[in-house]
């Protein structure tokens, strides 16, 4: 949950004040971040924080009693997953509570795209089965590319329903930014943009877009990635990969590499760009895509998961994993202004279809 950034934290942050709003009680049990207190209320909603020594693992089986607590006095249970769907279901039985479980996306097949263990491919791809088999009442999946992976693992349909993520547009409403500041912030005045924001993780794909980065600088020389990556604890390896790869491929001089910003500070960031890149190997949603098209800027991103029924025809889309692909979009739309503002305005007669309002309706509906 926030301060943290990403899709999931997003969703429900979106729903939880959404439902406070509607005078709904609403409490949140998530992994403890350094430096967040173990309790507070947030915009209304009640936060309890769980120490689990840095690991969203550990959190699976810590989270449990205090999962358990606060299921008895409530009506619903609504969990997601991974690591918070068995912690959920433990407390659905012991309460006898229904539970809904989001279902961001499934990997399946997927897990063999990432640069990991065969044995911890196999792994992942046993939990992933054996959550999904856990029997909740319902399965939201927050797209139909989604669904169909959850009808494929052998959930009736009765059970399943799709309910998009929502975007806030009065927050991404490009009107109100400036991304000139961002610009003279960094220094990068005469320079062309492509943004990469995000968490390091490996279905994020940021590495195939690292080993893109000497391929644009030798067509565009004045062009830079600017990389809002997450240094969160539970991330460390995989960020500490990050930082060699960048000093084996010797960008360093052609990316400039920040921590999660604020995400008040966000869709600054987002108006600096002249377009934003989503290199994912695979992708639920695609919240900075949504997010990039209600901001008018042209998206360059995977064939993959939701991300073509997301941008449609406002960006470009590439194979996941193809630096030649990524270097060659990249490069069209640096190149052509027109197509940037084309494209950047298709993007936000689209984005206006995720309304973050609507969502909470229709899992109140469901509730």
């Amino acid at each position: 949950y926030i301060p943290h950034i990403g899709g999931v934290e997003v969703v429900f942050k979106n729903l939880c004040e959404g439902l406070v709003k509607l005078g709904h009680d609403v409490s949140i049990v998530t992994h403890r971040l350094k430096g967040t207190k173990k309790f507070e209320i947030i915009n209304k909603v009640k936060v309890h924080r769980i120490n689990c020594f840095h690991s969203r693992y550990w959190f699976t089986f810590l989270s449990i009693p205090k999962a358990v607590k606060l299921a008895k006095k409530a009506d619903i249970i609504h969990t997601t997953l991974y690591n918070a769907a068995l912690p959920a279901k433990i407390a659905s039985l012991f309460s006898r509570k229904k539970c809904i479980i989001t279902i961001p996306e499934i990997l399946g097949k997927n897990w063999n795209l990432f640069e990991i263990s065969f044995l911890s491919k196999n792994i992942h791809r046993l939990l992933e089965k054996t959550i999904i088999k856990l029997n909740f009442d319902k399965y939201a999946s927050i797209s139909n590319s989604t669904e169909r992976c959850v009808l494929a693992e052998g959930i009736p349909k009765r059970k399943s329903v799709v309910v998009y993520c929502g975007v806030d547009y009065d927050f991404f409403n490009p009107r109100k930014y400036n991304g000139k500041k961002i610009r003279d912030k960094f220094n990068l005045k005469k320079d062309y943009i492509y943004l990469f924001y995000g968490r390091p993780g490996i279905s994020k794909g940021f590495e195939h877009l690292l080993k893109a980065v000497p391929l644009i600088s030798k067509k565009i020389p004045n062009s830079k990635l600017l990389a809002i990556v997450s240094r969160d604890k539970a991330y460390e390896k995989r960020y500490n990969y990050i930082l060699k790869l960048i000093k084996k491929l010797k960008i360093e001089e052609k990316i400039v590499l920040i921590d999660s910003v604020p995400r008040r500070e966000l869709p600054d960031y987002i108006k600096s760009a002249d377009c934003v890149v989503i290199p994912s190997l695979t992708e639920g949603f695609g919240f900075c895509a949504a997010e990039a098209c209600a901001m008018g800027k042209p998206v360059v991103a995977s064939d993959t998961g939701a991300i073509p029924s997301i941008i449609k025809d406002a960006g470009i889309l590439v194979g996941p994993g193809n630096a030649t692909e990524l270097r060659d979009a990249i490069k069209l739309l640096i190149n052509d202004k027109d197509l940037r503002k084309k494209l950047g305005e298709k993007g936000i007669q689209y984005a206006k279809e995720y309304s973050k309002d609507a969502v909470v309706e229709k899992l109140i509906e469901l509730y």
